[in-house]
């Protein structure tokens, strides 16, 4: 059986701890990945979805523990970190002619 982590008080407690303990004895399997949003949101976003599409993304968000429009952010992010290879590019302006 694993150990339970202790509880650490302060900052340098925790390095003290993650210092100098051996992190395969502790139980971690109640750990969940956490992003820090650390850049300003300076800029905003207007659209229009259908209610399912929306509904649905508030579900997803609900179940990852997060605000909606965090949620929004992430998928965001991660379409745009993924290669370029596959996508479509978009529609291009067809020009006038002219007469």
């Amino acid at each position: 059986m694993k150990k339970k982590l202790p509880v650490l008080k302060t900052d340098e407690e925790a390095e003290r701890f993650v210092e100098t303990a051996d992190l395969t004895e502790y139980d971690l399997s109640q750990f969940k990945p956490v992003r820090f949003e650390f850049a300003p949101k300076t800029e905003r976003v207007n659209m229009r979805l259908p209610a399912p599409l929306l509904a649905g993304v508030k579900a997803r968000a609900a179940r990852a523990g997060m605000p909606y429009q965090r949620y929004i952010r992430l998928a965001l992010e991660e379409a745009l970190a993924r290669p370029e290879a596959g996508e479509r590019a978009p529609p291009r302006k067809q020009k006038r002619k002219a007469g």
